[in-house]
């Protein structure tokens, strides 16, 4: 790992972003090497996006505010090899000034998903023609939270002003390169128009790259960095290829009856003539050559362990680059059905100079190669298993570009007879019927017969499973003087803390506050822990989390380092450098007084129209789990913690509250949580936040197999689950009705907390949610909510906060007064009063009396729930507080703030909306 600096926001952790942005670009096309643009050559840069560059998707996982930007134009301008045309820059230049980037006025998921694109006219494009050798297209596409792609112009298609200016350039450019700056794969059929005068020669998909990803762009393009970036999608044709398209997009219920056959998983089984470019697929600058290639069984522990070695050769003469090495099974169809290729390990070369050798070597558990058997068709229901028949594999540099590999001197893994790998119970079957895709008869080609089956569904009694699985009460003592450092140095246990706490210290505990809570670091995602007068007492800490994958966001207007986003760093398939670059983040959240990120987002991307892709890393679960192990292990190796979301199948954003994801045992386990349960038994990490929508008809945040039963049964973790901002449960046994009140379902679960309330409002239960109700009528039982008691405390002493000191307010600050030039509208506080924002500008307060004053503000947004405002307040220039609510749906809600201390005298305070929506009636200043 690399020394870190504590400076924050850091120039070396963003030129790590930077060389983590040229490592995860994936070039597609590269005809006569067209790329690298070589020295002297002069070229013109064509779309607003070389200038208006996207460095992250949109929502909660984009937000970051950043101490500076980056575009490609800029970045090209500092390269002295090659030489821009100035003058069509500037013409893009004027005409961005009469149409500036529209954000959508600011508010929450408001920003459109493209941009304005400028008209060509012959004339432009043939005056740059004839100052330049070469063209560069450049493509951007932003997409995020609350809001899918559409498989319309402007989102996955591109728009008639793009295909036109594609047109008008290749018509006299006979040297074209398109850089894709997007979130996630988009629609490719425009490549290979056989309109186009001149083809497309170079494609490189530079995806979004941070605060350095302008920059990273500039530096591929000139090969001041060489592309080794790997598809971790497959580009198929069209959008009607993806088996999930028929399921996708609806109000209330997807069927997820491709089952197991997503992403290449599918196309490699039954049409890879529908596959444009294949999953692992990306070019270089240079060549490789993979040779010797053997594989071979080792016996370590009573285990089988699968070893594949190569050597991967640079047979290029002028670029060093990097290859992957990946390694795919083919697993005997058996009674079961598998896909005819399964990603079964990795590996990345180190930097070789051109004629430079090394070898690499892939090791996995044969027991990795199991399918899981829901039905009981293999005679072992409920149980992973590996059924007989030889397990053959394929090594290479992509999904198709592959090389049969011997065990041994044998045709592969050889199982004779069917072996039971992990007997375990049914959990999160479907309760309806459904059926879902299987292989038929092989075809002549190798390919299958696409055919379907019945899905199996719920057998287990849930109630019979909650009451078995209760625990034990703690008997309540009171107060008996315990702190929780008690605990941490050894001198009381865990259980003999817990029993101190009474029945509203309990349902204080697993409610987190928030938006901006004053009680922690400003402009963060909630507080928890100690967020009652008693916890406190009890030496609680209060903890703080904040968003998000691609970077610290503060909503107070903190700086943070914005990273890639997982879409590329995913397609690096460097876990090594994943890891690093979370440790950067480690140490940047410890800075900030942050105990855990609200990060990685690690869903499935089980298709390409999903708005919040761009957060995740791949359709496969193998790579994803990998990708999401080192972003944990690296952010705890900088001192913080990781929570991995959303759990699970936050496959779609439209109605993403209230759609049902309904999927098969099978699928869940080797899909949907594979990837979790990697990143849970590898990295050792310690949070995770539940999604929003319901499994099988159980609301994820109360779905009591999948945060008991598997998550903590099974895979054994100890750390605490959190909900999503304002999530909705229903009843773990019956299903039903959501009510986002209902907590006791959340408890029952073993989903700890619930995020969030409001500011200060966990100890009054503002929310006026069911926990205190339920514990009397039985819907949720005292040690279930010591349980889940415990699940924090033991978080929050292995968290920063604990080596911090524990204060029930963030450090008081004392502001004095100061002149006002322009005093025009004066407001006066005598003792308290309410302070009036006009809406012309800043307000001047005279303060009569000194002293420290609460912060009282009454607040509404019309948006929806979810939706997210903020609004911070500066007195004499200094940040004083964060107003933020979600939406209120028009209705007025009074929100405590921190304290300030003042002099007497006048102060100028001043609003700024960063995150439109919010309307502001009034700040009261209550003098204690």
């Amino acid at each position: 790992m690399n020394t870190i600096t504590t400076q924050v926001p850091s120039q070396a952790f963003a030129d790590f972003c930077r060389k983590a942005a040229t490592e995860g670009a994936v070039l597609l096309q590269n005809h006569d090497q067209v790329l690298p643009i070589k020295q002297g050559e002069r070229i013109s840069v064509f779309g607003r996006s070389q200038i208006d560059y996207y460095r992250s998707g949109t929502g909660s996982g984009g937000s970051v505010n950043v101490a500076y930007t980056t575009n490609l134009l800029n970045g090209l301008r500092g390269k002295p090899q090659v030489k821009v045309n100035e003058l069509l820059a500037g013409v893009y230049e004027d005409w961005l000034k009469e149409n500036p980037f529209d954000n959508g006025g600011g508010a929450w998921a408001a920003e459109p998903w493209h941009q304005q694109e400028m008209p060509l006219t012959n004339d432009t494009v043939m005056e740059a023609r004839s100052k330049s050798d070469k063209a560069i297209i450049v493509i951007g596409r932003t997409a995020g939270e609350d809001q899918d792609n559409a498989h319309a112009p402007g989102s996955y298609l591109l728009t008639s002003d793009e295909l036109a200016m594609i047109s008008a350039v290749t018509a006299h450019f006979d040297r074209t390169v398109v850089v894709l700056n997007v979130s996630n794969i988009i629609d490719m059929s425009w490549l290979n128009d056989t309109e186009h005068k001149h083809p497309i020669q170079g494609v490189i998909y530079a995806w979004q790259g941070g605060i350095e990803g302008g920059n990273a762009i500039a530096d591929l393009l000139v090969g001041d960095a060489v592309p080794s970036g790997k598809l971790t999608d497959t580009i198929a044709y069209t959008i009607e290829d993806y088996p999930s398209t028929a399921n996708y997009g609806s109000d209330t219920k997807n069927l997820y009856q491709e089952d197991i056959y997503v992403g290449y998983r599918f196309f490699e089984t039954f049409c890879p003539e529908r596959v444009q470019y294949p999953f692992g697929y990306g070019q270089s600058y240079t060549t490789f050559q993979i040779d010797a290639v053997q594989g071979s069984v080792i016996h370590e522990g009573g285990n089988d362990i699968i070893q594949v070695e190569a050597v991967i050769t640079n047979t290029g003469t002028t670029y060093a680059g990097k290859e992957v090495f990946q390694v795919y099974v083919e697993a005997p169809q058996g009674k079961l059905g598998k896909p005819a290729r399964v990603l079964a390990g990795f590996v990345k070369s180190s930097e070789l100079q051109p004629g430079a050798a090394e070898q690499v070597t892939v090791r996995f558990s044969a027991d990795a190669l199991g399918s899981y058997d829901d039905s009981g068709v293999t005679g072992h229901r409920s149980a992973y298993v590996l059924e007989a028949g030889t397990y053959r594999f394929y090594a290479g540099c992509s999904v198709r570009e592959t090389v049969h590999v011997e065990l041994d001197g044998q045709a592969g893994y050889e199982v004779e007879t069917l072996r039971v790998l992990d007997q375990l119970q049914e959990a999160m079957a479907p309760t309806e019927g459904f059926t879902r895709i299987v292989p038929g008869e092989r075809k002549p080609n190798g390919t299958y017969e696409l055919t379907y089956e019945e899905v199996p569904t719920r057998q287990v009694d849930m109630a019979k499973r909650v009451e078995a699985g209760m625990p034990a009460e703690i008997k309540q003592t009171g107060d008996q003087g315990y702190k929780l450092k008690d605990v941490h140095e050894g001198r009381v246990s865990l259980e003999t803390f817990i029993a101190q706490l009474d029945d509203e210290d309990l349902a204080a505990i697993v409610r987190g506050e928030g938006m901006s809570s004053p009680l922690v670091t400003p402009g963060t995602a909630s507080a928890f822990g100690g967020v009652s007068e008693q916890l406190l007492h009890y030496g609680v800490p209060i903890a703080c989390t904040a968003d998000g994958p691609s970077g610290i966001r503060m909503d107070s207007g903190h700086l943070a380092t914005q990273v890639p986003i997982g879409t590329l760093l995913a397609a690096s398939w460097n876990s090594e450098l994943v890891e690093t670059l979370y440790e950067w983040e480690g140490q940047e959240m410890l800075y900030y007084r942050i105990d855990a990120l609200l990060g990685p987002g690690m869903n499935i991307r089980r298709h390409p129209l999903n708005g919040r892709n761009f957060e995740y890393f791949s359709e496969d679960p193998l790579l994803t789990g990998a990708m999401a192990s080192a972003s944990v292990r690296g952010i705890m190796h900088g001192g913080a913690h990781a929570t991995l979301k959303h759990y699970a199948c936050n496959n779609q954003e439209h109605q993403r509250h209230y759609v049902d994801a309904v999927v098969s045992e099978r699928a869940l386990r080797e899909i949907y949580l594979k990837g979790f349960e990697i990143a849970v038994k590898d990295s050792g990490a310690t949070c995770i936040m539940t999604a929003y929508n319901p499994i099988n008809g159980h609301w994820s945040a109360s779905n009591y197999d999948l945060n008991t039963t598997i998550l903590r049964g099974e895979w054994g973790f100890t750390g605490i689950v959190m909900t999503d901002w304002w999530a909705k449960m229903n009843d773990p046994v019956q299903g039903g009705q959501h009510d986002e009140k209902n907590t006791a379902a959340m408890v029952r679960a073993q989903n700890d907390l619930y995020m969030v309330v409001q500011n200060y409002g966990a100890q009054f239960n503002v929310m006026d949610d069911n926990t205190i109700q339920s514990l009397a009528s039985g819907g949720v039982t005292r040690g279930e909510l010591q349980r889940a008691a415990s699940n924090i405390c033991r978080f929050l002493m292995a968290a920063p906060v604990f080596a911090r000191e524990p204060q029930a307010e963030p450090p008081l600050l004392k502001l004095t007064a100061s002149s006002v030039s322009s005093a025009t509208h004066v407001q006066t506080l005598e003792g308290e009063g309410q302070i009036s924002p006009d809406g012309t500008g800043p307000v001047t307060i005279r303060v009569e009396e000194a002293g420290i004053y609460r912060l009282v503000v009454k607040v509404k947004s019309d948006a929806l729930r979810w939706a997210q405002c903020a609004c911070n307040v500066y007195l004499n220039e200094e940040l004083l507080t964060t107003v933020q609510t979600s939406g209120t749906e028009g209705r007025w809600l009074q929100q405590r703030l921190g304290k300030v201390e003042l002099g007497q005298g006048l102060y100028e305070m001043r609003m700024d909306f960063v995150k439109p929506g919010l309307e502001l009636d009034w700040i009261a200043f209550k003098k204690e």
